[in-house]
């Protein structure tokens, strides 16, 4: 089962996760500090304070990298490094440490993924709305240009946005993730934000001669109880109804958008019912349709949905009322989500024929696990067959006509897993959160070997 010639194997990580270092150098406070101090938010009181020390240990880090034979690892910039503040005046010792990642990375033979967004906005903007306020936008706009102006000669691969879905209705809907608010008009005004920002940036970045530009989604294919284990399997009206709604808020919100330069009548309808659409202004969608070259999917879990009448909206899914998010009848991960392999292929398969106009990439793949440490190893043979299994299904896509470039595990390293803090592993690389060392767990070491043969 070989993989095309030019296919890019490679880790995810994301700047909060694993950086620490939260006070070194000038950086400022991010929504991810205040967040995760505040009691109550995060599993066990855990921050990012420390996190893995990436700030002080990528270079060993990188040199792991090499080791599993890398050809790509994306990570992502902390906006609070560059600019404390979120706005004004460039921190050069926030940028000057992402120019030595990048070196670094660079003399491995390692080629850098950048994402300037991963969720850890400046408290100073929330202070001022956040996402909610349409100048963050602009404010995202000249942090991404001043960025690339730093990194722009030696990085070729650029990502907007992460998981924008994730960013507006759990940070602003259901309030599990920062800022931590319960707003559904916030939630669908943010969203609308992010994907306003993400085209201002992507214009300025195109502007300044960035070759490869890329769009961050959490997609996912929204299946019925039956379709898990059935991919023939007819639902019925309603069913089949409440799928292709939450299909609208999960994937067509943004990709829409920013591939078509139109919302979806369901995305719509949402925003109408939760605070209206004035926030949409007249230019807004030419600019969120600004050319890009790939689509980013993090995928984990299909997202299963029934007919549910009468029920209210979810928290998280302004929009979603009379629907029922069911359990999928499949094995799932210490974070309980369902794991179902093929989902993977039916997704890209159906975005490249209904996105046909951009390349797409796994940006994140992985599962978390109950792992041990047990004599100097760790044997993750579930991660292995989870692992497996997901590449066997992104072979068939490819083999079905799906334009993937290549797969990014996530992660590289055990993290702070945001909400769940430290007690949920997703790494192939275990890290003892005591003394900070590393060690290659055994889907590490077979992922290494994978991409020397290029295939399983």
């Amino acid at each position: 089962m070989i993989f095309p010639e030019n296919f890019v194997w490679g880790a995810a990580t994301a700047s909060y996760q694993i950086e620490g270092a939260v006070k070194e150098d000038g950086r400022g406070q991010s929504i991810w500090d205040t967040f995760s101090h505040t009691p109550g938010n995060v599993a066990g009181g855990d921050t990012g304070d420390v996190a893995c020390d990436h700030y002080h240990r990528f270079k060993d880090d990188v040199a792991l990298m090499r080791e599993l034979r890398l050809a790509a690892y994306r990570f992502s910039v902390a906006w609070p490094r560059v600019q404390p503040d979120g706005a004004g005046a460039i921190n050069p010792r926030g940028l000057a440490f992402y120019d030595r990642l990048v070196d670094e990375l660079l003399a491995a033979g390692i080629a850098p993924y950048v994402t300037l967004y991963h969720w850890d906005l400046p408290q100073a903007l929330e202070d001022r709305g956040g996402w909610t306020d349409r100048d963050t936008a602009y404010r995202f706009a000249d942090y991404a240009q001043a960025v690339h102006a730093r990194l722009g000669d030696r990085v070729t691969h650029w990502a907007t946005l992460n998981e924008p879905w994730v960013a507006a209705f759990l940070g602003y809907g259901n309030g599990v993730h920062a800022p931590g608010r319960t707003n559904p008009a916030d939630a669908m005004r943010a969203a609308h934000h992010l994907l306003l920002g993400h085209g201002l940036a992507a214009r300025r970045l195109r502007e300044a001669g960035a070759e490869s530009i890329m769009l961050v989604v959490n997609s996912a294919p929204v299946l019925t109880p039956a379709q898990v284990n059935d991919p023939s399997a007819v639902p019925g009206e309603a069913d089949a109804a409440a799928a292709r709604r939450i299909d609208a808020l999960l994937t067509r919100q943004f990709l829409d958008p920013a591939l078509y330069g139109r919302y979806p009548a369901e995305v719509l309808a949402a925003a109408e019912r939760n605070g209206g659409t004035g926030h949409i202004q007249d230019g807004d969608l030419e600019i969120i349709n600004a050319p890009i070259d790939l689509v980013g999917i993090n995928y984990y879990n299909p997202c299963v949905v029934e007919s549910g009448p009468g029920l209210p909206a979810d928290a998280a899914w302004p929009g979603s009322e009379d629907v029922r998010f069911a359990p999928a009848d499949a094995p799932t991960t210490a974070m309980g989500w369902p794991i179902v392999p093929d989902g993977l292929s039916r997704l890209l398969v159906r975005l490249s024929k209904d996105y046909p106009q951009v390349g797409l990439m796994i940006t994140e793949n992985g599962a978390a696990f109950d792992d041990v440490l047990d004599d100097g190893r760790v044997h993750d043979a579930e991660r292995v067959s989870y692992l497996d299994g997901h590449l066997r299904e992104v072979h068939r896509a490819i083999e079905s006509g799906a334009d993937l470039r290549g797969y990014l595990v996530w992660s590289l390293l055990d993290n702070f897993e945001w909400a769940e803090g430290y007690r949920r592993r997703f790494g192939i690389v275990h890290v003892d959160y005591a003394s900070l060392s590393r060690v290659p767990k055994d889907s590490a070491l077979w992922f290494r070997d994978v991409i020397a043969a290029n295939g399983l």
